[in-house]
């Protein structure tokens, strides 16, 4: 026989964690699709403590919504600019 086979040290694979999901990470993820981005941001950054605390399920749709908010301000800013430099030169 192999040692392998007679080892006992071996855990097999757990499951995925079937923990309860973290609902406002869920709705900041929604609400970011949605284009209320900087409500989304606020509430992703809220649910991220939230997860941190309670071990919930849902980091990733916080930090999801907190990017898709960030990227999406920052993309409308540099919109407002480019739009206000046309009118302006425009004119």
């Amino acid at each position: 026989m192999s040692e392998y086979a007679a080892s006992s040290d071996y855990d097999p694979p757990q499951p995925a964690s079937t923990g309860k999901w973290n609902v406002l990470s869920i709705v900041a993820f929604v609400i970011s699709l949605l284009g209320f981005n900087i409500i989304a941001v606020i509430l992703g950054f809220i649910a991220l403590n939230q997860v941190g605390k309670s071990g919930d399920r849902g980091k990733g749709f916080a930090n999801a919504a907190i990017i898709i908010g960030l990227v999406t301000i920052i993309i409308g800013i540099i919109w407002g600019f480019f739009t206000l430099a046309a009118v302006t030169a425009s004119a």
